[in-house]
Formats: C-alpha cells, structure tokens, sequence
C-alpha cells in the first residue's frame, strides 16, 4: 500500500482523537459549572441557621433529657447544643445554671437573652429542641413491640397499643390497665380493648402521660 493510500486513513485516525479530546474538554467544563450551582456559598459563618427539622411546636415545655441547641449571633463561642440536667437546668458560657425544665423555647430565648445582656449588646438568642428525650411512657407484656416511647402529641391507650405492634394472640385484652405515679400515689385506670374497637366506653381511652406505663397481661 502506498503512503497516498494511507493519508485518508491518517487524517480519519487523527480528526477522531481531536474530537474525543475536545469532548472531553467540553464535559469536563461542564462538571465544574454543575458543582459551581450545588456548591452553598460562603456566608456569615456566625448568622444563625435555621432548623434541620422541627419536631415540636412552639407551646412545647422541655424537660429533663431532652437536647436543645441555644445559638447567639454572632457568638459562636457562646453558642452550644446541651442537655438538660436531672435537676432541669442547663450551662451556657458566661452564665450561671439555668433553669428550664417545664419552660417553652421561646421562653428559654427571653431567659438567655436578658442574662447575657449585661455581657452582650443586645442578645440575639434562638433556642431549637434537638432531642426529646423526657416524654417516654412504658408498655410492657403481651404485645408484640414492649418497651419505651417517646410522645411528643397527645396520645391515647389505644393509639399507643397501635404504636407497640399491637397484642399478641394470647394477651388479656379485657384486662390492660394503666400504671400512673399521681402525687406520689401510684393511680391504675383500667383498659378494655375489644370495648375501645367497638367504640364502647370510649372514656376509658385516656390520654397517656409521660412515666405512664401501659400493662398487658
């Protein structure tokens, strides 16, 4: 074969590489415009971010456990996620324990601000609750998932049986009952299951409080 013969294959070979280079180019450009539009840009790495995920409303009142995160503008250093003690108070930077058990977030907010003012201008405080850990209630016996569960809404017997899986085939359903610590007495409210399916003495089907425990023999 001749060198004339070969040109047009050299040239075919050569144009196809030049092709393959400059897509590639071209794609490579392009990726980096696409991560350019998802990247966040860089902002006031003190401003306060808004909630991951909101779990509670605004008339919840924290207890003892539960995991909330106080943010200061503009003051990391004073910013923090903490847990609240036993004893229902919290630490923050420059300020003594607080109590704050049974208070709601925004109550907790006007509390941390008027402490720091005397070390802050004008205290720009957001508490958010993280973590609810204190409102747990019991169920334990015959049905198909015992153990604890957090309430975070009103929730009733029923309602709660539903959450553990229900009952299991031999369970007493006529005879659950409801272990209740009310001022240092230990209360028992009865419970008939096939009664509150059939919509029957619908009373009986309270509304569950937390440390309450839910017994299924």
């Amino acid at each position: 074969m001749t060198r004339i013969e070969w040109r047009p294959k050299i040239l075919t070979v050569l144009a196809a590489i030049y092709f393959l280079f400059t897509f590639g180019l071209q794609m490579g450009v392009a990726e980096k415009k696409g991560d350019a539009k998802v990247t966040a840009p860089e902002g006031n790495a003190n401003a306060p971010q808004p909630a991951a995920n909101p779990i509670v409303a605004e008339d919840y009142r924290v207890g003892a456990g539960d995991v909330i995160e106080v943010s200061v503008w503009k003051e990391p250093e004073n910013s923090g996620i903490v847990v609240i003690r036993p004893d229902g108070k919290i630490s923050l930077p420059l300020l003594n324990d607080l109590v704050v058990v049974g208070k709601t977030p925004m109550e907790i907010q006007q509390i941390v601000e008027e402490k720091l003012t005397p070390f802050i201008n004008a205290p720009n405080v957001t508490v958010i609750v993280r973590d609810i850990r204190s409102k747990k209630v019991y169920i334990i016996g015959e049905v198909n998932h015992a153990g604890s569960f957090q309430i975070t809404q009103p929730t009733t017997v029923l309602q709660m049986l539903t959450e553990a899986g229900g009952l299991r085939p031999f369970a007493k359903s006529k005879s659950i009952y409801v272990l209740r610590n009310q001022d240092g007495k230990e209360k028992r409210f009865s419970f008939n299951y096939q009664d509150a399916l059939k919509g029957k003495n619908i009373e009986q089907n309270i509304l569950l409080q937390p440390g309450d425990t839910v017994v299924v023999p």
